[in-house]
């Protein structure tokens, strides 16, 4: 009879200990191998670590969850708890997500880190107000230009199918004269390989894990902008947790991004190191092209300017400080 008690007793704080376990989805949009993602996983791992196993993350790779352009609304209406998305993406919604998206606006990661912390805290205050808390950012390397043929200036790009995958590089397209066709990161190898897609702004990781030197040759490291990824967090989620969970989430958060930042800046001459490897001729822009794309970069941040009112103001003011 005391063996039966024992065992049943044993049951009930098994039971008690797996319902103390909180589960959470992180919906993410890029492929497993991609150092976004490995970085997520490390994250969740450290989370569930520093919790003492009360908080479990599971990261749902490659939109396998939602789209990219689902992620966002998912976390604010709380069908997954946590979501990495591309700022960028959202830039049509609210200007001040497209801030990293201005070509030549910050284009190297120490202006790139300045260029954050100056929007931080507009960006912090957006999410707030849609019930969504910002975690942590990592920036994808520079974005070149991947071109199935050579290009020696804008000209050569008239009527070329570029991808557009966010507002900024839909209205590049327009100012190029190309045509835009809109595909996101995990149908990128497809719309390549039917030729749905001749041209693309991206960076070498982008390339790299789409395997983009399959169908195109040419890429020219521009370093046009360093767009963000970011975690958010529905903020009704994390304030249900308790206090040990919030404090795992907000140090494996900080972590994940002083890490991210580092890897992503260490591993963009690999990156492009791999593409040359892989048969893809590596350009310097000529003279003419880099003066044709600062002047579409000079005619989108006067546009994003406008665009973002006071709020952009105060962002570019401390930026530019």
């Amino acid at each position: 009879m005391k063996k039966h008690h024992l065992l049943a007793a044993t049951a009930l704080l098994f039971g008690a200990n797996v319902c103390a376990q909180t589960k959470w989805d992180l919906a993410a949009a890029y492929a497993p191998g991609n150092f976004h993602t490995e970085n997520l996983v490390q994250f969740a791992s450290d989370v569930e670590k520093l919790s003492a196993g009360k908080l479990k993350v599971t990261v749902h790779a490659n939109a396998s969850l939602f789209k990219a352009p689902e992620i966002k609304r998912a976390v604010q209406g709380g069908q997954a708890q946590a979501g990495e998305i591309l700022l960028v993406n959202f830039e049509n919604e609210d200007p001040i997500y497209g801030a990293d998206g201005v070509p030549f606006l910050a284009s190297s990661y120490a202006a790139s880190r300045k260029l954050y912390a100056a929007q931080k805290p507009v960006l912090s205050a957006r999410l707030a107000k849609q019930g969504m808390m910002l975690l942590y950012t990592v920036p994808w390397p520079p974005q070149g230009i991947y071109s199935k043929r050579e290009i020696g200036s804008v000209a050569d790009m008239r009527g070329i199918k570029w991808r557009a995958y966010s507002p900024s590089t839909a209205k590049i397209a327009e100012l190029i004269g190309a045509q835009p066709v809109t595909v996101q990161a995990a149908e990128l190898s497809q719309a390549l390989a039917t030729g749905v897609v001749e041209a693309y702004m991206s960076s070498g990781s982008t390339g790299y894990d789409t395997k983009t030197y399959e169908h195109i040759k040419n890429w020219y490291d521009t370093q046009a902008w360093l767009p963000k990824n970011a975690v958010i967090v529905n903020k009704a989620a994390f304030d249900a947790l308790d206090a040990a969970s919030r404090d795992a989430l907000l140090k494996a958060g900080a972590e994940a991004e002083a890490r991210g930042w580092k890897i992503s800046e260490e591993k963009n001459q690999w990156y492009i190191d791999q593409l040359a490897t892989k048969g893809m001729k590596i350009h310097k822009p000529s003279a003419k092209l880099a003066a044709d794309m600062q002047q579409v970069g000079s005619i989108m941040l006067a546009d994003w300017e406008k665009k973002s009112g006071a709020d952009g103001k105060t962002v570019l003011d401390a930026f530019r400080k």
